[in-house]
Parts: C-alpha cells; structure tokens; sequence
C-alpha cells in the first residue's frame, strides 16, 4: 500500500523534525515535494479511472508563495531559525573541517558566522587542524612528496594555508599541548 502525501506544512515539520534546516535548503526541498506531489497528480487520475480526465481531487497542489508563507509561518514559530543552523552546522563540521569550509557551505545556504563563532574558530583552527592532520597521517612526512599530499589534505578540508603549513611543519601539536 502506498504511503499516503504529506501535505506541505507535514513536509516541512518533518524536515525539521530530521535536523536544523536551512530556509533556502528547506524551500527547495518543499518545492521538491510539491514537483512530486504534481507529477503524481497528473498520473494518477489517468491510471486510476482509465481516463486523462481528472476526478474531484481535494485541491490543487501548493505553489512557491504558500511555500514562502510556510516558511514565515515556521520562522515566526521559532521553528526554522537561521542561528540554529548556523551553530548546529559549525558544531558538526568543526571538528573535521577549517574555517574555510565551514564559511563555503554556510554560504550556499546564503548565510554566515556571526562574530563570535568565527573568532572562536579561528583561535582553535590550529589545534583541529593538528587534530584532523593526526587522525589521517599521525606522523611527519619522510619526503617532499609525502608533505605535499598532507597539505593537500588539509588544504581540501577548508584549512586555511598557513594553518597547513604550521600543522605539516609540526608546529600544531606543541600549540595542542600548551593548552
């Protein structure tokens, strides 16, 4: 049996209920479900009654402004909240990615850290560098060759590159161990 349609408000609170969304990642996938909800409208009274006339459906499937209204709706409900993603993200991703990165993806959700955050992820870019550099490698390079793939290493998980070279130089765990 075929799981009955969310309607959109449902959709949109069981993202929600998933993890900390985006609203620019949320409307598109709201907008998603309604492409979805569409496509199956337009096949299924054709299959259900052998004819390409529709029967009496409920309504018509949302468009883009109830979907704008949705999300007002949720961010005055404090249920969609731009600075919940933000610390929900930069929590999941600090521990395994620099600031770069970590300001890369926020920014494909049109948003960014706030002051505080990005100074605190400066001042421990260093140590999670060293720490996300020992977890891979553990150990100094023996060659030039083997210094360029750890650098490259942190360089493509957002690191910044004087971070790169402080950590391959061995510089990141006496800073680890002073604190």
């Amino acid at each position: 049996m075929p799981r009955p349609t969310l309607s959109l408000k449902a959709k949109a609170l069981s993202l929600i209920a998933q993890r900390e969304q985006s609203r620019l990642e949320l409307r598109r996938k709201l907008l998603a479900h309604i492409d979805r909800l569409a496509r199956a409208a337009a096949h299924a009274p054709a299959a259900a009654n052998g004819s390409a006339v529709p029967d009496d459906s409920p309504s018509d499937p949302p468009d883009e402004r109830q979907v704008d209204e949705l999300l007002e709706w949720l961010t005055a409900k404090d249920l969609l909240s731009a600075e919940r993603f933000v610390e929900t993200r930069v929590t999941a991703r600090a521990t395994r990615f620099g600031n770069l990165r970590i300001r890369q993806e926020l920014a494909q959700h049109g948003l960014e850290v706030d002051e505080q955050t990005d100074s605190s992820l400066k001042a421990s870019e260093l140590p999670r560098a060293h720490a996300v550099w020992a977890r891979r490698f553990g150990a100094p390079a023996a060659d030039a060759a083997g210094r360029a793939k750890q650098m490259r290493f942190l360089a493509a998980r957002g690191f910044s590159a004087e971070t790169v070279r402080r950590v391959v130089k061995g510089e990141g765990a006496e800073d680890e161990a002073n604190e």
